[in-house]
Parts: structure tokens; sequence; C-alpha cells
């Protein structure tokens, strides 16, 4: 008999869906399971593994939490992604199941395709692919216009192509997906999240289950455990970049930006708020210090919503410079959005 397949559960979204959240009230309801974490981050300060790695959860020690901040793990499959899920595999115990978190401009189908490899297809499987969509901001119509009507477009006329490659990863997301979970629907009243849902299944030709959630509370019997064996059903799953031998982020640019002490939390919200009213930034994220206070703050922006919250003290000898990520479409003003995010003049 053969040994049992780990599988491994993909979960991919746009940027700042809750992909993190969700991943942390995954691993803090474990129910027992052996868990290990890959998180791929676009841009190198490691913001979400941090916030994982604080979790302090017995079945998801902090050694299986391995961060890879190359941005794109479906570009660099044998370089990062096999042998990283080689070590994970060979630990004793092994994890009973594996989480990736893909960074929010990756591209889900490259990856699941890697699970073709034949160093690891008979050692783990795709137990489904998890697409995490922001509610909000899909109908606000910031990452997808109408997906139905592309969907249309596309099938009556096969040369139609996206001028808005958001709208292209958006809807390669989707068109992956064995579970859709509709995030912070808090924030949509009952027929704004039939009417979201009702996007969603009309652009996805396939059926899909679709779970309305906020803060990513979904239970880890339906997050883990869809056996969707996804390597198997690739012909399902179609997506913009077929036909390309391979795809790059050419379309985005991310950048770090060094900011000195803060006056409060609300200051520093409002100058990301204003970098993505005034210069078009789609995320921002990362730490900072606030004046006279000893706690690092957390900051994360998705367009002009901003969030903050004290995340842990600064250590001694560090430091207390904040570092934010900023990730937008290509051709961002960085003099700009460096000098209002510093305060400078």
């Amino acid at each position: 008999m053969s040994a049992r397949k780990v599988p491994v559960t993909i979960v991919t979204g746009f940027l700042g869906a809750g992909k993190t959240t969700l991943v942390r009230h995954t691993i803090e309801n474990a129910q027992g399971r052996r868990l290990a974490l890959i998180v791929n981050e676009f841009g190198d300060v490691g913001v979400d593994g941090t916030i994982l790695r604080s979790c302090g959860i017995e079945n998801c020690p902090e050694e299986n939490i391995i961060e890879l901040t190359n941005g794109c793990l479906c570009c660099t499959v044998a370089d990062d992604f096999i042998p990283t899920l080689e070590a994970l595999l060979a630990r004793d115990p092994a994890p009973d199941h594996i989480i990736i978190e893909t960074s929010g401009l990756a591209l889900p189908k490259p990856l699941v395709k890697a699970f073709e490899w034949p160093d690891i297809r008979n050692r783990v499987t795709v137990d489904g692919v998890v697409t995490v969509v922001d509610g909000p901001a899909v109908l606000s119509g910031r990452f997808a216009d109408d997906p139905a009507k592309v969907a249309a477009q596309r099938e009556a006329d096969p040369s139609v192509d996206h001028e808005n490659p958001l709208e292209e990863v958006y809807e390669d997301q989707l068109l992956c997906a064995d579970l859709v979970v509709l995030n912070k629907t808090d924030m949509l009243t009952p027929d704004e999240v039939t009417s979201v849902s009702g996007d969603i299944k009309a652009s996805v030709p396939r059926a899909i289950k679709i779970v309305a959630t906020r803060e990513g509370r979904v239970p880890s019997d339906v997050l883990l455990g869809l056996s969707a064996a996804a390597e198997n059903d690739l012909a399902a799953r179609p997506s913009h970049h077929d036909n390309e031998p391979e795809h790059d982020h050419d379309d985005f640019e991310t950048f770090i930006v060094e900011v000195p002490e803060a006056s409060s939390p609300a200051d520093l919200a409002a100058r990301a708020k204003a970098i993505a009213d005034e210069h078009d930034v789609l995320r921002v994220k990362g730490f900072a210090a606030i004046d006279g206070k000893p706690m690092r703050l957390l900051l994360q922006g998705v367009g002009a919503r901003i969030e903050t919250r004290y995340e842990r003290a600064w250590q001694t000898g560090e430091r207390r410079v904040g570092k934010l990520v900023v990730i937008g479409q290509k051709g961002l003003d960085r003099d700009g959005i460096i000098r209002k995010l510093t305060g400078a003049l």
C-alpha cells in the first residue's frame, strides 16, 4: 500500500482580501492537526509571516512556518518551492497538512501545476485552492469591473483581451478555486452579498462553493479536507495565461519606505490613505513606531481602507524605524509617495 499523500491547501486572493487572517484563524482552530505553512510575499518585509509566527500555536510551531519573499512562488518552483516543500516533508513527524499562502499578485494555476513534478507528485496532493475575495472591494469594481460581462466577451470572441491586468489576476484566482471565501461581509448588506456571489458564480464556468464570512472565520473542517486533487483537474481551471510560456509581474511594482516615528496611529493612517487617494496605491503594509509608545504598530491598507493595531513591543536595541511596503501598478510616483509617508516637505 502506498503512503498517504500529504494534503496541501493553496490560499490565494487579491491584495488585502484577508488571506493571513484566514490562515491564522485556521491554525488557531486546527483541531489537533499538525500544520505547516509556506508564506509567500510580494516585497521583502515579512509582514504576513511575522503575524503568523506570533500565534504561538503548538500544532503549528514557528519552525513549521517558512517565508519566501521572492514575490511569486510559481516563477521559482525549482529554486525555492520544491526544496522548501521537500524540507517540510522530511520532518519527523511530517505535517498532517500544509497550507501555502500566496502573494496577492500570484496566479494560482502555475503553482498547482508544480505538483505534477515527479519529485513530489507521489508525496503530496492539492487538497484544494481557496480564493479569498474582498467583498466590499469587488462590489466597488476596483479589481473587476464586470466579471460576467468579461467572461461572456471572451466566450464570444477569443481575441478580446484585458487592458487592466488587475482583472486578469482576480479572474485567474477565481477560475482556479475550489472554494471561494467571500470575506468582510460585515461591510455589505445581504443584497450586496447575494450580488457579489452571483457575479462570482457567473464568471466561473464550473460549480464552486462560496462561503460568506467576516474576519476570515471559516471552520478548519470546511477549509481543510476539500479532497479536490486539483493537480489532476487542471483542464477545468482555465487561465488567461494558459498559452504563455511564463508570466512575470512587470505590470506591478513594489518598494519599501522607511518612516520615522509618527505622532499617532491616526496620523500615519491618514498619510497611508493619502497615497492611496493621490497615487492609486493598491496596498500598503508594514510596521511603524509611534512617539512615546513602547509597542510596534502594524499597519495594513487596501486602497483607502487603512487598519492599524499595536502588534508587539519594540525589542531592546531594535531601531525604532518603520518600514512600509507599497504595492501598485507600474509607474508609481515613488518620490511623491515617500514624501507623503515620511512627512517630508
